[in-house]
Parts: structure tokens; C-alpha cells; sequence
């Protein structure tokens, strides 16, 4: 399953989204987010990525492209959960 899809599912389960209305762009807010959904969320995403997820870069990650492209810079895409 690719990043994208790994996070639509996250957002899905977490804001009760409809996972057709996603696409990159899609902020979090305009899917009915509030501060502590967007926390909760957040969490959600260091769980699911097994990565931490600074206060001050979470702020900046407002849509699915940004929270895709902030999960590759901090992930290492080479180690595969495969293999273990």
C-alpha cells in the first residue's frame, strides 16, 4: 500500500471522511477538522508511520499532499516492514 493510500485511511478512520472526497489538496480542515482532530490525527500519523511529528512541523502540514510529502523526507522509504 502506498503512502498516499496509508494516510487516506488514516484520514478516513480518524474524520469519518469519505475516502473519494480525498485528494492531495484536500485540507484537513475542509473535511471538518478542528485543532484537536488535527492533533489526534497527527498522533495517528506517527503511529501509522512509525515516525515523531514536531508541533512546529505539524503545523505547517495542512492537506493530504503535505502530510504525504512530509511522511517520505522522514521516512527511510529503503527499510521495508517486509523484512521483519
Amino acid at each position: 500500500m502506498s503512502i498516499l493510500e496509508r494516510v487516506k485511511n488514516v484520514v478516513v478512520e480518524q474524520l469519518n471522511a469519505n475516502v473519494q472526497e480525498i485528494k492531495n489538496d484536500t485540507t484537513f480542515t475542509s473535511l471538518g477538522a478542528d485543532s484537536l482532530d488535527t492533533v489526534e490525527l497527527v498522533m495517528a500519523l506517527e503511529e501509522e508511520f512509525c515516525l515523531e511529528i514536531r508541533d512546529e512541523d505539524a503545523e505547517k502540514i495542512e492537506d493530504i499532499g503535505g502530510a504525504v510529502e512530509f511522511i517520505k523526507d522522514h521516512m527511510n522509504i529503503n527499510d521495508s516492514d517486509d523484512d521483519k
